[in-house]
């Protein structure tokens, strides 16, 4: 199994016509977190049939919780949905690459596949960072493909970086004048 694909031939299962029609709903809902000034991550979990079963942006800042990614957040609401901590057959749908924390909860649910658009140079384990779907020592081998919209995801998250940087920059204070 190659590392990582930077296309893919077949089509998604069910009735979606491509997976850039899948990662539009991701980056629906990456757009979400934008909104409510979260780092604009999204993510959806499609099952065998290529039916929705999770889906879920970044939450960390407002759920005060480290591990609110929204890769995580989309896989809970999925094995709910199927009532199994595991989902072979699954396929994960996300707007940047998944950091490594996010590589675990993805091999202990069994997804088959990881579809992403943005590399992420600093944290990503699913070929930027770490080849995480080819560990040695791991039980479970998945297919990763890479670059799904990678411009329009990258530019979400350089603008929302950018527009944070910006509102963040401190006033310049003028010297104050002695008293005289």
């Amino acid at each position: 199994m190659p590392p990582i694909m930077e296309f893919i031939k077949e089509s998604p299962p069910g009735n979606w016509s491509s997976w850039d029609t899948l990662m539009d709903a991701a980056l629906d809902q990456a757009r979400q977190a934008a909104q409510a000034e979260e780092i604009p991550v999204g993510a959806v979990l499609i099952d065998k049939e290529g039916l929705i079963i999770g889906q879920g942006y970044n939450q960390s800042i407002s759920r005060h919780d480290p591990t609110a990614h929204a890769e995580i957040l989309a896989i809970r609401q999925g094995c709910q949905n199927e009532r199994n901590y595991r989902i072979p057959g699954s396929t994960l749908i996300v707007t940047l690459e998944p950091c490594i924390m996010c590589l675990g909860a993805i091999m202990h649910a069994r997804i088959s596949m990881v579809v992403f658009g943005a590399h992420d140079p600093k944290t990503g384990a699913l070929g930027s960072r770490l080849l995480g779907n080819m560990l040695p020592w791991s039980n479970h081998a998945f297919q990763v493909v890479a670059g799904i919209r990678k411009q329009e995801c990258s530019t979400l998250l350089t603008d929302f970086f950018r527009k944070r940087r910006q509102q963040h920059k401190s006033p310049t204070v003028a010297p104050s004048e002695s008293p005289t």
